[in-house]
């Protein structure tokens, strides 16, 4: 009798992962950023690449058509608040799986909608002004989160805008250049202002004293003017318009001095931003999720801050 069941058995409990993997799959889902001409883009030989690192890691290179990969929480435990994620990369590659998916997951858990944005990176080549291209991708990510809001159950007013490193300083551009955004978008009633940012070890500063030069010469070229400096150094963009905000960096990081995350802090201290800064002493750039120098966990405290400022609430 057994042997005449166990297939069945067997059967069913394929059937049941099936059925499992399909609602996961249901969960993901990937929409072009823009639909028709993208905008600040021009013909040519440029083709997106990516990279599978022998620890499993994904970088992704020369991206042409930007995304958003969508991450939602189960129904039953959404409530309503929406992050658009920046991953880093100096602004020459997306570290998309560490700084992008899995972060995503974990905002998952937080009952939080998360979208994944796979941005232009700057190209000569591929792109008529290059510094304005992640920008402009940023800005419009907002706009499709918010102009499909009801698609995914999120709440328009409560879209945050993540980044890390680079992704950081894209974030952190995002949260103070919003009142004039770039380009010619057609919609221009949709709000490309963040409700507030977090901020993983980010680039802030393109001054010479503080600046990631790879990111800098990436977006800007190795000449930038002085008012390019001053226009990206964020720091120097903040008003009392700019969203709360929520900083972690570790004090030995080499890559993106510490002192990035602490300027962009002081600014935020004296138009009066609500913010809060955690600093390590210990772990380095690109730790992405887990700090393996403590038990701190950054994530945890990203949602106590989230929840004590409403943004849990269903």
């Amino acid at each position: 009798m057994l042997y005449h069941l166990l297939p069945m058995s067997k059967l069913l409990s394929i059937v049941l992962l099936c059925l499992a993997a399909q609602a996961v799959l249901a969960q993901v889902q990937t929409l072009p950023l823009y639909t028709g001409t993208i905008p600040n883009s021009k013909p040519s030989s440029v083709r997106e690449t990516s990279v599978t690192l022998p620890n499993g890691g994904v970088r992704i290179s020369n991206v042409v058509q930007p995304t958003l990969t969508v991450f939602l929480p189960p129904s039953d435990q959404a409530n309503g608040t929406a992050v658009v994620i920046c991953p880093g990369g100096g602004y020459t590659r997306l570290s998309i799986d560490h700084e992008g998916y899995d972060v995503a997951k974990r905002l998952n858990e937080m009952g939080v909608a998360a979208f994944v944005l796979k941005y232009r990176l700057p190209n000569d080549q591929s792109q008529p002004d290059k510094s304005v291209a992640p920008l402009l991708d940023a800005q419009q990510a907002l706009r499709l989160v918010r102009q499909q809001a009801s698609k995914f159950n999120i709440n328009p007013n409560r879209v945050g805008l993540m980044g890390f490193s680079a992704g950081g300083h894209l974030a952190a551009t995002a949260g103070t250049h919003f009142a004039q955004p770039v380009g010619q978008p057609t919609d221009q009633t949709t709000s490309v202002r963040p409700d507030f940012l977090v901020l993983l070890y980010p680039v802030i500063s393109f001054t010479d004293s503080l600046k990631h030069a790879g990111s800098r010469n990436n977006l800007l070229g190795e000449q930038p003017t002085a008012a390019q400096i001053r226009l990206y150094s964020n720091e120097t963009q903040v008003t009392a318009q700019t969203p709360p905000t929520f900083l972690v960096h570790a004090q030995d990081d080499t890559t993106v001095p510490v002192q990035n995350s602490i300027v962009f802090y002081e600014a935020l201290l004296r138009h009066q931003v609500p913010a809060e800064m955690h600093l390590y002493p210990r772990g380095g750039h690109g730790f992405g999720l887990h700090n393996k120098t403590t038990q701190e966990d950054w994530s945890a405290s990203l949602q106590n801050w989230l929840g004590a400022n409403g943004w849990l609430k269903k």
